[in-house]
């Protein structure tokens, strides 16, 4: 019989996520409270992943947003909620971020395009930013502007996400570049579904990966020093994500055929540099 905090810790591991090196370095309540809630993200997430038919996808996402509040009723069912749940008055992790995150993962769903930066910010923001505000708490916040940090690197880690998974997303039929951008550098919408490389693509992208940086920088500049220490996991995040897109721009972008990833030895190599020398 497997217990509640053995599934979450077996579902953080298997998705062999850059986050998972993050949490190796935190004390044993904190990283019990990031992998349960690393875990219901991973859940939702896999909904639209794996299901294939959106009337059941949409059916799951309704049962998790009740199971969502059953949880903070006091009547946690699945294995997840009930690892969850035990944290959330610690850490300060409320119905409404959860029942957010569940939206995100409703849009997708809904809609395979963005019009504009705005509309994807929006997405990033359910998906993402929450997702940040939440780890944020769990890692040990203690100043009020580190919710600013912590939104900002979300959007950070979400693009460098939708950079490298071009590809595998135009294989679900799914475009999260910007349709406004898409006609700017004149890269048409059946070009990318086709997985179709060219100057125009690499230009494209690399208007992509600069914001991406920019919000690197802003998120940084964002953290107070109060909190430099305790938000080391996300900091980690930061140096694995971005030098995943270092990699991906030395590479020309060439995301539409493959998945460019890091070695797990480098992800570890990177987060414990941040751990041991607070460097990224």
């Amino acid at each position: 019989m497997t217990t509640p905090e053995q599934y979450v810790q077996d579902k953080a591991a298997a998705s062999g996520s850059s986050f998972y090196y993050a949490f190796l370095f935190l004390p044993p309540e904190r990283r019990a409270a990031i992998t349960a809630f690393y875990a219901f993200c991973r859940e939702v997430d896999d909904v639209v992943d794996e299901v294939h038919d959106p009337g059941v996808a949409a059916t799951k996402l309704a049962w998790w947003a009740t199971e969502v509040g059953n949880a903070f009723g006091g009547r946690p069912q699945h294995p997840v909620m009930k690892a969850l749940m035990p944290h959330a008055a610690a850490f300060g992790i409320e119905e409404r971020q959860l029942q957010e995150v569940i939206q995100g993962c409703e849009m997708d769903l809904q809609q395979t395009r963005y019009l504009d930066f705005a509309g994807l910010a929006r997405y990033c923001h359910l998906v993402a930013g929450v997702v940040g505000e939440v780890s944020a708490r769990i890692f040990g916040q203690t100043d009020a502007r580190t919710t600013g940090y912590a939104h900002k690197l979300g959007l950070a880690l979400q693009l460098t996400n939708i950079i490298r998974d071009v590809g595998e997303d135009a294989i679900r039929g799914r475009i999260y570049l910007p349709v406004n951008e898409l006609q700017q550098f004149d890269v048409k919408a059946h070009e990318l579904l086709g997985r179709v490389y060219s100057d125009r693509f690499v230009a494209l992208m690399k208007f992509q990966a600069a914001r991406a940086h920019a919000f690197y920088d802003e998120a940084l500049a964002l953290l107070p020093d109060a909190d430099r220490r305790s938000q080391k996991p996300g900091l980690m995040m930061a140096s694995i994500y971005r030098t995943l897109l270092r990699e991906i721009e030395a590479e020309d972008f060439a995301v539409l055929q493959q998945r460019i990833a890091l070695t797990p030895l480098r992800k570890l190599w990177l987060a414990w540099k941040v751990q041991a020398l607070g460097r990224m």
